[in-house]
């Protein structure tokens, strides 16, 4: 329990102020005119002054309110690649075991997984979920376990204290991946069309992979033709139809050594 003074003043402060300074100048007088009972006078004034600034005593009983730290651990597909998920329920059990040992503090934990529809990892959407549902003033802080690869980046809440993240997989970490660049929405049978394809290599990519890929090309599951190209470029591909309908085009490069996986 506090107690502190407070004062509500039945005149305005410079009113106040302005009474206080008279008083003092009376009893200055009195004093330079060794008037006797000087003493009783300011005695007099300050309980005046004292009356009219209107005192009292405010006492409080504070309990302090915990800090409340956001945990969201992301466990979409990608999470699932080599040993992420490993990594990301042992830091969720470190964190948590440390928070516990924090005097003070609490935390709350939301997983997410892949968005519907093929949007990906919505943690920001998480996030402010989280944010929504407790007092911003106890915020102390967020943490987002994943792998670095969130899709919703612009639903990012304002959050009042730091945002950490820790990343699972390793730092020699790399991946392939075939990208479809370009695809036009209709083809003419027995007329040429063009796809725009990339081969990307993205991470940490051993020496040994010198950035030229073989890459095979099947139509409807015929016997597939055979290309040499060069990765991180736009590829030129002429594609020619047989038939109207559904056609089924397969791209595929062999899986390289160490890469996360040839999915």
């Amino acid at each position: 329990m506090t107690g502190t003074v407070v004062f509500d003043p039945l005149l305005p402060w410079p009113t106040v102020v302005g009474l206080a300074a008279l008083c003092a100048a009376i009893i200055a007088f009195a004093l330079w005119r060794r008037m006797s009972g000087w003493w009783l006078r300011l005695l007099s004034l300050a309980v005046l002054i004292a009356a009219i600034a209107n005192p009292s005593l405010q006492n409080e009983n504070r309990t302090p309110l915990s800090d409340i730290v956001l945990i969201v651990t992301d466990e979409s597909a990608s999470q699932r690649i080599g040993g992420r998920e490993a990594q990301t329920e042992a830091a969720l059990e470190a964190l948590t075991r440390d928070l516990d040992a924090r005097g003070n503090t609490e935390y709350r934990v939301a997983r997410v997984l892949d968005g519907e529809g093929d949007l990906g990892t919505r943690a920001m959407s998480v996030l402010a979920e989280m944010m929504a549902e407790v007092p911003r003033s106890r915020v102390a802080g967020a943490v987002l376990i994943t792998d670095g690869q969130v899709h919703d980046l612009e639903l990012a809440p304002d959050l009042p204290a730091p945002l950490h993240a820790l990343l699972t997989g390793e730092p020699d970490d790399w991946d392939r991946r075939l990208i479809v660049s370009n695809a036009p929405g209709f083809a003419i049978i027995g007329e040429e069309v063009t796809l725009t394809l990339r081969i990307e290599d993205q991470g940490a990519v051993p020496d040994s992979q010198n950035g030229r890929v073989p890459l095979e090309i099947s139509v409807d599951g015929g016997p597939p033709e055979q290309f040499v190209f060069a990765t991180g470029q736009d590829i030129t591909v002429p594609i020619t139809l047989s038939h109207g309908g559904i056609n089924v085009i397969q791209f595929t490069v062999p899986p390289a050594e160490g890469e996360l996986t040839d999915r």
